[in-house]
């Protein structure tokens, strides 16, 4: 599975002007409402419902909201780099300056979870995380995301 199967080029915001998580889920959702046709208040509920178990913060500046939907057809990433870190309540306490939202249908299952660990290993790479960080549009943001996988030799 490639980054690239879960997020269009038209999902990524190069940079997020927010200054809280909550009003981070608040525009997330509300974009995400936007390109998949779901209801923007429905995905934000289904974004706090997740973050009141334990934040989605994974780490090294970076958070993976997530959630799932009934009516959502397939999983959908959206991908966005903020102006300037927000305090996502990460375990490492480092604020968190990339965000990968990903909801997925009720049923999806493994997928969900394969989507989240291809999305957890890409982002804490800390080259593409720089790189990421270093793009300022989206499509050099898309370009990274695409990079293949690092392969070991």
């Amino acid at each position: 599975m490639m980054i690239t199967d879960l997020v269009a080029p038209e999902a990524i915001l190069p940079a997020l002007k927010v200054t809280s998580k909550k009003q981070a889920l608040q525009e997330l959702a509300a974009r995400a409402a936007e390109l998949t046709g779901q209801n923007d208040r429905a995905i934000f509920e289904v974004l706090l419902r997740r973050e009141k178990l334990g934040t989605t913060a994974v780490g090294y500046g970076v958070a993976i909201p997530h959630g799932k939907l009934q009516k959502l057809e397939k999983i959908f990433g959206l991908f966005a780099r903020l102006e300037r870190s927000i305090d996502f309540e990460a375990m490492d306490g480092q604020p968190v300056d990339l965000i990968f939202l990903l909801l997925a249908p009720e049923g999806a299952g493994a997928d969900h979870l394969k989507a989240l660990a291809r999305i957890a290993r890409l982002l804490r790479d800390q080259d593409i995380a720089n790189k990421l960080r270093a793009s300022r549009d989206a499509e050099a943001i898309y370009s990274v995301l695409a990079l293949p996988p690092a392969t070991v030799p």
